[in-house]
Protein backbone atom coordinates (compact mmCIF):
# COMPACT_ATOMS: atom_id res chain seq x y z
CA UNK A 1 0.00 0.00 0.00
CA UNK A 2 1.52 3.26 -0.96
CA UNK A 3 1.68 5.96 2.09
CA UNK A 4 -1.36 7.63 -0.43
CA UNK A 5 -3.20 4.88 -0.24
CA UNK A 6 -2.87 4.59 3.64
CA UNK A 7 -3.04 8.11 4.80
CA UNK A 8 -6.66 7.45 2.66
CA UNK A 9 -7.50 4.40 4.83
CA UNK A 10 -6.85 5.99 7.88
CA UNK A 11 -9.15 9.29 7.08
CA UNK A 12 -11.92 6.78 6.05
CA UNK A 13 -11.52 4.87 9.17
CA UNK A 14 -11.52 7.82 11.43
CA UNK A 15 -14.75 8.84 9.55
CA UNK A 16 -16.28 5.48 10.04
CA UNK A 17 -15.78 5.59 13.48
CA UNK A 18 -16.74 9.12 14.84
CA UNK A 19 -19.86 10.76 15.33
CA UNK A 20 -21.42 11.57 11.44
CA UNK A 21 -21.97 15.13 9.99
CA UNK A 22 -25.63 15.43 9.98
CA UNK A 23 -27.67 15.63 6.78
CA UNK A 24 -27.46 19.32 6.69
CA UNK A 25 -23.80 19.20 6.60
CA UNK A 26 -23.66 16.52 4.49
CA UNK A 27 -25.63 18.43 2.11
CA UNK A 28 -23.66 21.66 2.64
CA UNK A 29 -20.63 19.52 1.75
CA UNK A 30 -22.40 17.87 -0.86
CA UNK A 31 -23.23 21.50 -2.53
CA UNK A 32 -20.05 23.16 -2.10
CA UNK A 33 -18.14 20.79 -4.20
CA UNK A 34 -20.53 20.83 -7.02
CA UNK A 35 -21.08 24.82 -6.82
CA UNK A 36 -18.16 26.51 -5.39
CA UNK A 37 -14.60 27.15 -7.27
CA UNK A 38 -12.59 26.16 -4.01
CA UNK A 39 -14.80 23.51 -1.82
CA UNK A 40 -11.87 22.11 0.22
CA UNK A 41 -11.76 25.38 2.19
CA UNK A 42 -14.23 24.05 4.11
CA UNK A 43 -13.79 22.44 7.89
CA UNK A 44 -15.21 18.77 6.77
CA UNK A 45 -16.49 16.07 8.65
CA UNK A 46 -13.14 15.50 10.52
CA UNK A 47 -12.64 19.02 11.66
CA UNK A 48 -16.31 19.52 12.52
CA UNK A 49 -16.67 17.17 14.60
CA UNK A 50 -13.39 18.68 16.56
CA UNK A 51 -14.84 22.15 16.39
CA UNK A 52 -17.96 21.06 18.59
CA UNK A 53 -16.10 18.91 20.58
CA UNK A 54 -13.81 21.88 21.61
CA UNK A 55 -17.23 24.17 22.24
CA UNK A 56 -18.55 21.29 24.58
CA UNK A 57 -15.19 20.56 26.38
CA UNK A 58 -14.67 24.96 26.33
CA UNK A 59 -18.29 25.79 27.17
CA UNK A 60 -18.25 29.21 25.54
CA UNK A 61 -20.67 31.98 25.52
CA UNK A 62 -19.62 33.93 23.39
CA UNK A 63 -17.85 32.81 20.02
CA UNK A 64 -15.98 35.26 17.37
CA UNK A 65 -15.81 33.23 13.88
CA UNK A 66 -13.58 35.47 11.32
CA UNK A 67 -14.02 33.67 8.16
CA UNK A 68 -17.27 31.78 7.79
CA UNK A 69 -17.15 31.18 4.24
CA UNK A 70 -19.82 28.27 4.03
CA UNK A 71 -20.99 28.52 7.46
CA UNK A 72 -19.98 24.85 7.77
CA UNK A 73 -17.65 25.96 10.70
CA UNK A 74 -20.48 27.82 12.00
CA UNK A 75 -23.00 25.24 12.09
CA UNK A 76 -20.54 22.63 13.62
CA UNK A 77 -19.73 25.10 16.72
CA UNK A 78 -23.39 26.53 17.13
CA UNK A 79 -23.79 22.16 17.47
CA UNK A 80 -21.56 22.45 20.81
CA UNK A 81 -23.13 25.79 22.18
CA UNK A 82 -25.29 25.78 25.17
CA UNK A 83 -28.80 27.30 24.44
CA UNK A 84 -27.95 30.14 26.12
CA UNK A 85 -24.61 30.90 23.90
CA UNK A 86 -23.51 33.01 20.91
CA UNK A 87 -21.91 32.78 17.78
CA UNK A 88 -20.58 35.85 16.13
CA UNK A 89 -19.39 35.04 12.29
CA UNK A 90 -18.01 37.57 10.47
CA UNK A 91 -17.35 36.96 6.50
CA UNK A 92 -16.16 39.60 4.18
CA UNK A 93 -17.19 38.30 0.98
CA UNK A 94 -21.05 38.87 0.64
CA UNK A 95 -21.44 36.71 -2.57
CA UNK A 96 -21.25 34.26 -0.52
CA UNK A 97 -24.91 35.25 1.21
CA UNK A 98 -27.12 33.41 -1.09
CA UNK A 99 -25.35 29.95 -0.76
CA UNK A 100 -25.11 30.27 3.46
CA UNK A 101 -28.45 31.53 3.75
CA UNK A 102 -30.41 28.82 2.92
CA UNK A 103 -28.15 26.23 5.44
CA UNK A 104 -28.37 28.67 8.34
CA UNK A 105 -32.40 28.89 8.07
CA UNK A 106 -32.76 24.85 8.19
CA UNK A 107 -30.20 24.91 11.73
CA UNK A 108 -31.91 23.66 14.33
CA UNK A 109 -29.12 25.90 16.32
CA UNK A 110 -29.84 29.27 14.17
CA UNK A 111 -30.69 31.25 17.07
CA UNK A 112 -27.15 30.77 18.35
CA UNK A 113 -25.91 32.47 15.47
CA UNK A 114 -25.38 36.33 14.25
CA UNK A 115 -24.13 37.21 10.76
CA UNK A 116 -21.87 40.16 10.40
CA UNK A 117 -21.15 40.75 6.22
CA UNK A 118 -17.83 42.97 6.32
CA UNK A 119 -14.45 43.79 7.26
CA UNK A 120 -14.27 42.10 11.01
CA UNK A 121 -11.81 45.43 11.71
CA UNK A 122 -14.64 47.54 11.46
CA UNK A 123 -17.39 44.65 12.46
CA UNK A 124 -15.59 44.15 16.09
CA UNK A 125 -16.02 47.69 18.11
CA UNK A 126 -19.86 47.34 17.25
CA UNK A 127 -20.21 44.11 19.32
CA UNK A 128 -19.25 44.99 22.55
CA UNK A 129 -18.13 41.65 23.30
CA UNK A 130 -15.72 39.71 25.51
CA UNK A 131 -14.80 36.42 23.68
CA UNK A 132 -14.30 32.84 25.45
CA UNK A 133 -13.19 31.53 21.90
CA UNK A 134 -12.09 32.89 18.71
CA UNK A 135 -11.76 31.06 15.44
CA UNK A 136 -9.91 32.12 12.61
CA UNK A 137 -9.96 31.05 8.83
CA UNK A 138 -9.83 34.10 6.73
CA UNK A 139 -7.57 35.59 4.61
CA UNK A 140 -3.86 34.22 5.06
CA UNK A 141 -2.52 37.45 4.77
CA UNK A 142 -3.84 39.31 7.30
CA UNK A 143 -3.29 36.50 10.41
CA UNK A 144 -1.16 38.65 11.91
CA UNK A 145 -3.72 41.53 12.25
CA UNK A 146 -6.77 39.43 12.79
CA UNK A 147 -4.79 38.15 15.94
CA UNK A 148 -4.02 41.31 17.01
CA UNK A 149 -7.16 42.69 16.68
CA UNK A 150 -8.78 40.02 18.51
CA UNK A 151 -6.15 39.32 21.59
CA UNK A 152 -7.70 42.22 23.61
CA UNK A 153 -11.37 41.07 22.88
CA UNK A 154 -10.64 37.29 24.46
CA UNK A 155 -11.25 36.72 27.99
CA UNK A 156 -8.22 35.46 30.56
CA UNK A 157 -8.27 31.85 29.89
CA UNK A 158 -10.43 32.04 26.99
CA UNK A 159 -8.73 30.47 23.14
CA UNK A 160 -8.31 31.26 20.08
CA UNK A 161 -8.13 28.75 17.43
CA UNK A 162 -6.41 29.20 13.72
CA UNK A 163 -7.02 27.70 10.54
CA UNK A 164 -4.55 26.37 8.48
CA UNK A 165 -1.37 26.95 10.33
CA UNK A 166 0.67 24.65 8.07
CA UNK A 167 -0.46 25.51 4.93
CA UNK A 168 -0.44 22.98 2.24
CA UNK A 169 3.06 22.07 4.01
CA UNK A 170 4.89 25.21 2.66
CA UNK A 171 5.61 26.48 5.69
CA UNK A 172 8.28 24.01 5.52
CA UNK A 173 10.11 25.41 2.68
CA UNK A 174 13.29 27.04 3.71
CA UNK A 175 11.59 30.74 2.03
CA UNK A 176 8.60 31.81 0.75
CA UNK A 177 8.34 32.90 -3.43
CA UNK A 178 8.14 36.50 -2.97
CA UNK A 179 4.59 36.34 -4.50
CA UNK A 180 3.50 34.09 -2.26
CA UNK A 181 1.81 36.35 0.54
CA UNK A 182 -0.42 33.73 1.77
CA UNK A 183 2.39 31.45 2.60
CA UNK A 184 4.06 34.59 3.95
CA UNK A 185 1.24 35.28 6.37
CA UNK A 186 1.00 31.82 8.00
CA UNK A 187 4.89 32.18 8.57
CA UNK A 188 4.51 35.25 10.09
CA UNK A 189 1.54 34.16 12.11
CA UNK A 190 3.28 31.30 13.43
CA UNK A 191 6.34 33.12 14.32
CA UNK A 192 4.82 35.80 16.20
CA UNK A 193 2.52 33.10 18.19
CA UNK A 194 5.70 31.34 18.62
CA UNK A 195 7.13 34.48 20.49
CA UNK A 196 4.19 35.15 22.29
CA UNK A 197 4.77 34.86 26.09
CA UNK A 198 1.53 35.61 27.07
CA UNK A 199 -0.08 32.68 25.43
CA UNK A 200 0.36 28.47 25.21
CA UNK A 201 0.14 27.02 21.65
CA UNK A 202 0.30 23.97 20.00
CA UNK A 203 -0.05 22.97 16.48
CA UNK A 204 -2.33 20.19 15.97
CA UNK A 205 -1.60 18.31 12.63
CA UNK A 206 -5.22 17.62 11.70
CA UNK A 207 -6.09 18.29 7.62
CA UNK A 208 -4.24 21.50 7.16
CA UNK A 209 -3.05 22.48 10.61
CA UNK A 210 -4.69 23.77 13.10
CA UNK A 211 -3.05 26.09 15.77
CA UNK A 212 -4.75 25.92 19.35
CA UNK A 213 -4.04 29.16 21.66
CA UNK A 214 -4.30 29.22 25.34
CA UNK A 215 -4.53 33.09 26.68
CA UNK A 216 -3.15 32.52 29.99
CA UNK A 217 -4.83 34.16 32.68
CA UNK A 218 -3.93 37.00 34.90
CA UNK A 219 -3.08 35.65 37.92
CA UNK A 220 -0.16 33.18 36.11
CA UNK A 221 1.67 36.62 35.32
CA UNK A 222 1.34 37.99 38.81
Amino acid sequence: MTHGARADAIEAYILNHIDPEGALLEALNRDAHVKLLRPRMIAGHLQGRLLKMCCRMIRPRRVLEIGMYTAYATLCMAEGLADDALIHTVEVNDEMEPFVRPYLEQSPDRAKIRVHWGDVADVLPTLGETFDLVYIDADKRNYCAYYELVFPHVRPGGFILADNTLWSGKVTEKQALPSDLQTKGILAFNEMILNDARVEKVIVPLRDGLTVVYKSCVEEHS
